[in-house]
């Protein structure tokens, strides 16, 4: 995965924004709230606020961090196809099939991350199979470009210069020329730039028709011309996830795997720094984006279950390498299929899922710890009780921490927190009593 040094990249981007500056990621995003209180308990639970927030120092992104890649990814071998680096995608599978969800899945294939969040975050995107062309796009609800407005049915076209760029307008992707100019801010945006755009406004290539959320543009990489995609980053896994991983496996006890496939693209592409005009790619070089036409809604909600949710190492995002399988030569995918991880050689030893996950019972790793087998934790239990992922909690975000002085243990998750004493049980509390509550805790 080699960096190209760009010749020239501008200030100016879309909408005003400056994808060319270097970014930060400031994280302590706020829990969504969107659920009611469950029952009683809250004076114990009033604590809880403070120590997720203490806790914060190792586990989550509290101050501004420079997002830069760390070291190799952990090895393991597995069955299938791949580099031998990070997660496999069939292993994942067959993890999700016998019950693990997708944290203990991550936490399986990068045993040393814990998890952490992004806040809204934009990249920007090489495409690849655009080097050396103009850059020729039309949307059906209209465009901008140069300060002007095209409308519906006009296409708009940019050759990378120097200075910026040279645009024309024309009727369609081939009529006549409706206004030709120069601008120093060589980006199409779409009539509304924001995230969760629906597909009519989307901006699509003349040549081929691939459309794409977000706006594009144009840069010189010497003197070679190069496109950009500026998309916000869970609109840019909405067409990742589905090319990397087998949308199917949803239908086939594998939804989890597709999670877990969602957290590693997420913290790859946040951790990736390849030129200074394009923070990643679109290709096998980097990781493989097909525009919005890929989408696919079981990939979506993967994307969107997981929102935010990376994985941490060192105080940075992991860039967490995956392939189809972490057996590297390809040849042993039949031969291992029934063969427990830790009899491969030179592999490092894992847990063996069983044939079947018995009720009550969990037999996969959780963040920060290498194995876990036994009983369901009374957290657990509780989670389970509410709905799972189907509850207004939402999915986890995290592994179970401690309570001070060992009063307990708490998991946070999407919508809320579950704290468990050995005097109150298990208790659910709201995102919003959280966040309520937080200014009068850390005075």
């Amino acid at each position: 995965m080699r960096n190209i040094r760009a010749g020239r990249w501008l200030v100016k981007g879309p909408g005003g924004a400056s994808p060319g500056r270097k970014k930060s990621f400031t994280a302590g995003r706020p829990l969504r709230s969107g659920w009611r209180p469950a029952t009683g308990g809250w004076a114990a639970a009033a604590m809880v606020p403070a120590l997720i927030f203490a806790a914060a120092g190792t586990h989550w992104l509290t101050s501004s961090v420079d997002v830069t890649p760390t070291g190799d990814p952990e090895p393991i071998a597995e069955r299938g196809s791949g580099h031998g680096r990070g997660l496999g995608q069939y292993g994942a599978l067959d993890y999700a099939k016998k019950g693990w969800s997708a944290e203990q899945i991550v936490a399986h294939y990068y045993p040393d991350a814990t998890i952490g969040t992004l806040p809204t975050t934009q990249i920007t995107v090489r495409l690849q199979g655009r080097d050396d062309k103009t850059l020729d796009v039309y949307s059906d609800s209209g465009l901008s470009v140069a300060g002007r407005q095209a409308a519906p049915g006009e296409a708009v076209h940019l050759t990378p210069t120097a200075s910026g760029a040279d645009v024309t307008i024309t009727a369609g992707c081939t009529g006549n020329v409706v206004w030709e100019g120069e601008t120093d801010n060589p980006w199409v945006d779409p009539i509304d730039p924001g995230p969760g755009r629906p597909a009519a406004e989307h901006l699509t290539l003349c040549d081929g028709d691939t459309a794409y959320r977000g706006s594009l543009g144009v840069a010189l990489d010497g003197a070679a011309f190069r496109t950009v995609n500026y998309v916000d980053i869970e609109d840019y896994l909405l067409a990742v996830v589905p090319v990397e991983m087998q949308p199917n496996w949803a239908d086939q006890g594998g939804a989890e795997a597709l999670r877990a496939q969602a957290i590693a693209a997420r913290s790859y592409a946040a951790a990736e720094k390849r030129t200074d005009y394009a923070q990643t790619c679109d290709t096998t070089d980097c990781q493989v984006y097909g525009g919005s036409g890929t989408e696919d809604e079981r990939t979506t909600t993967a994307v969107e279950s997981t929102s935010g949710v990376v994985l941490m190492k060192g105080g940075a995002v992991l860039r967490a390498e995956y392939s189809a399988s972490s057996d590297a030569d390809g040849e042993g995918e039949d031969a291992l299929a029934s063969a427990p991880p830790a009899s491969v050689p030179g592999a490092k030893p894992v847990p063996t899922a069983p044939d079947a996950v018995a009720p009550g019972t969990s037999t996969a790793p959780m963040l920060g710890e290498t194995e876990v087998v036994g009983p369901l934790s009374p957290i657990d239990e509780k989670y389970r009780e509410l709905g799972g992922l189907e509850s207004s909690l939402g999915a986890p975000v995290g592994p179970e921490f401690l309570l001070p002085e060992g009063a307990g243990k708490f998991r946070i998750y999407a919508n809320g927190v579950i704290v468990w004493t050995e005097v109150l049980g298990a208790r659910a509390m709201d995102a919003s009593f959280l966040t309520d509550n937080l200014d009068a805790l850390t005075e």
